[in-house]
């Protein structure tokens, strides 16, 4: 069926029988068929949104590499151009807008799709703000769910709407959807300020620097995908990870009952696309970054 609905969008599916997660039932062709299952919810996350495309090259997840520019051969329906970034340099950026585009990737092995937090056509101001919540080894899933429920209550108060993604990995996302007004300095710092003043206040859970060895027993709260040209992995993106997990949107009152990150595989996760929309709301939020939210975090 994938390598049919492939066709229909103009797409030639190579291999399609081809496993793309060993020990799985997952084909090229079953991948197709996911994305379109998942598309109608995908789509406004990823479209005209600058990519890093994560790539399979051997079939055994043991070989990944990044690609954020076109190479020869990739289907059309990945489109490239450039744009001009805050550092006034030019920047090579690919894209999809369409379930073409998500199928092409299919095509070229790609197994994850990251995205900008920002639209191609206006590149200098963040359409979302991530906080990352990247465990210590030793931590569970149960310490990172409350630290997301932490992390809401917190931004709650300073009056910003969030919602959670089941990474597909190890963590949770909290996602904040913004009117595009501040630009990526004023959101970085703001998310800086934000993972600090978490780090001061519970210095037990929480650290606001990356370095593994300050970490011990404790969170990072990355706040270092908010710059310009950094990445997250899109919702309702595959992951490069055994057992075919998918980046999933969940309600905050769904999140305490996951035992883990990566509790949708790609047939789960297509059932669940089918239902109502978990992040119902997201892109009708009208809230901006205002000086007074970023004066109170400082």
């Amino acid at each position: 069926m994938g390598k049919e609905i492939a066709g229909a969008v103009g797409v030639t599916l190579t291999h399609p029988d081809k496993v793309m997660y060993p020990g799985t039932e997952v084909t090229k062709a079953a991948l197709a068929a996911y994305y379109a299952a998942v598309a109608e919810k995908m789509l406004p996350h990823i479209e005209d949104r600058p990519l890093s495309l994560v790539r399979d090259t051997d079939g055994d997840l043991q070989k990944t590499f990044f690609q954020k520019h076109k190479l020869p051969g990739m289907p059309k329906a990945i489109h490239d151009g450039q744009l001009e970034k805050m550092s006034g340099k030019e920047s090579r950026i690919v894209w999809v807008d369409d379930l073409a585009g998500l199928i092409a990737g299919v095509q070229m092995n790609v197994l994850e799709f990251h995205v900008w937090g920002s639209l191609r056509q206006q590149p200098s101001l963040p359409h979302r703000i991530i906080f990352d919540i990247d465990p210590d080894e030793g931590l569970g899933f149960a310490d990172v769910k409350e630290a997301a429920l932490d992390i809401h209550g917190v931004l709650d108060a300073l009056g910003l709407q969030s919602w959670p993604l089941l990474s597909g990995g190890k963590g949770v996302h909290v996602v904040v959807p913004l009117v595009p007004e501040a630009d990526w300095e004023a959101v970085k710092s703001f998310c800086q300020d934000f993972a600090e003043l978490l780090a001061r206040t519970d210095p037990s859970r929480f650290v606001a620097n990356m370095s593994k060895a300050r970490r011990k027993g404790r969170m990072f709260i990355d706040y270092l995908r908010n710059g310009q040209g950094a990445t997250a992995i899109c919702p309702w993106s595959t992951r490069a990870r055994s057992g075919a997990s998918c980046a999933v949107p969940v309600t905050w009152d769904e999140l305490p009952t996951f035992e883990s990150a990566s509790a949708f595989d790609v047939f789960a996760a297509a059932a669940r696309a089918q239902k109502s929309d978990a992040w119902e709301g997201y892109f009708d939020v009208e809230q901006t970054l205002t000086e007074r939210i970023r004066k109170a975090v400082r």
